[in-house]
């Protein structure tokens, strides 16, 4: 296993006025056997900085060090990684003993009993030892996705580069694969970078998760300090199903107004939007909350949530549509002051469209962004969030 360091990559494609810049300014230090997932919407620039890792992309500007050594000139060939790819890419004429082998045959010096050797150990690890005489037309989705996997570990390289290789899976399948590959990696100890577009995998797979946007990386953190303390509007928006609900408004004294709806602050939420400039039409905030976190009561129920809610920070609302999933009820709201705002609940609460309900807002629960820039100037702390999941 090795450090892997990303210092100020820059991807760049074409030249001049047409060029396309793919990836802006990108720098992240994985550690020895970290785990890191690089997530974002398509086209952010995660599958292009993975290349550029790997040597199938030349750098624009920047270094990449392996084990502190820098391989910006190191062909793909050269650098001790190995990469598995979406699409697999297995020889379809070679049966699964042979694709495995490939790679050995190509870059080392072993012999053929150690390569064997090699190719068995890592299939018994795999549980794919019976289908080593298999040729991958012969195979499933998820048999051919260990393949793949094994090509890669019997290589046992310094680092691990995996370009959402579960994105062809069923659901089911690809929910098991994501525990297999957790504990494969924590079995392995190697340093290891996953791309995917698919929250639920960075959020559940990664020690920590790099998220970016049109390739600008917008923050390096445990998937719990993204989701309880995002960097900024994008990533709140980005990390967590249902998004977190946002409100655009103007503060006043205080007091973030939207239309008639109005939202006192207090303490440090208050005082975190005191250098917050206004935009051109007077909203200087947007004021989010995540829809666990907002509090849902029958009119006269006197039901408690998460967090307390005073009379300043609760509002009449209307049901729009509730969504059944089961083990949680996801609520759509219409607050008689305007907004509309969307909230889950457990899933055996009887709640009804068009019934009227009592919505509180926790001010533990809230988070502020500066409108004009996005950037996050109040966060709930992960105190209060854990003592609000322990009051459930």
């Amino acid at each position: 296993m090795a450090r892997l360091e990303l210092d100020s990559v820059t991807k760049r494609f074409g030249e001049g006025d047409g060029s396309v810049l793919a990836v802006d300014d990108v720098s992240v230090d994985i550690a020895d056997g970290e785990f890191l997932v690089l997530v974002g919407p398509s086209g952010c620039g995660k599958s292009t900085t993975l290349r550029m890792v790997a040597g199938l992309e030349t750098i624009t500007d920047g270094e990449i060090r392996l084990a502190g050594e820098r391989i910006n000139e190191q062909g793909p060939a050269e650098r001790d990684i190995a990469m598995v790819f979406q699409s697999y890419a297995l020889y379809p004429h070679m049966t699964v003993r042979e694709n495995m082998r490939f790679g050995l045959e190509e870059s080392t010096d072993l012999s053929d009993a150690e390569m064997d050797d090699r190719v068995e150990s890592t299939a018994s690890m795999l549980d794919i030892t019976e289908l080593l005489d298999r040729k991958p037309g012969a195979l499933s989705g998820g048999q051919r996705q260990r393949v793949a996997l094994g090509r890669a570990i019997v290589r046992e390289p310094e680092a691990f580069l995996m370009d959402e290789p579960l994105s062809n899976l069923d659901a089911k399948l690809r929910s098991q694969m994501r525990t297999e590959l957790q504990q494969l990696q924590n079995d392995l100890d190697t340093t290891t970078v996953y791309v995917t577009h698919d929250q639920t995998e960075a959020m559940t797979m990664g020690d920590r998760i790099a998220i970016l946007d049109a390739g600008e990386l917008q923050q390096v953190a445990t998937p719990l300090e993204a989701y309880h303390r995002p960097a900024n509007r994008f990533v709140a928006g980005f990390i967590g199903e249902p998004s977190m609900n946002f409100l655009d408004c103007a503060s006043e004294d205080g007091v973030l107004v939207d239309g008639e709806f109005r939202y006192p602050l207090s303490g440090d939420a208050a005082d975190s939007i005191g250098d917050v400039g206004a935009t051109a039409d007077g909203a200087d905030v947007t004021f989010g909350i995540r829809p666990e976190d907002v509090v849902v009561r029958e009119t006269g129920d006197g039901e408690a949530g998460a967090g307390s809610v005073d009379d300043a920070h609760a509002f009449a609302a209307t049901v729009e549509v509730v969504e059944p999933m089961g083990d949680e009820n996801v609520v759509h709201l219409a607050l008689d002051a305007g907004p509309k705002l969307v909230a889950t609940v457990n899933g055996l609460r009887r709640i009804t469209d068009e019934s009227r309900v009592e919505v509180g807002l926790p001010a533990s629960a809230i988070h502020l962004f500066d409108r004009a820039s996005g950037d996050a100037v109040h966060n709930r702390s992960l105190a209060d969030a854990e003592l609000d999941a322990n009051r459930v």
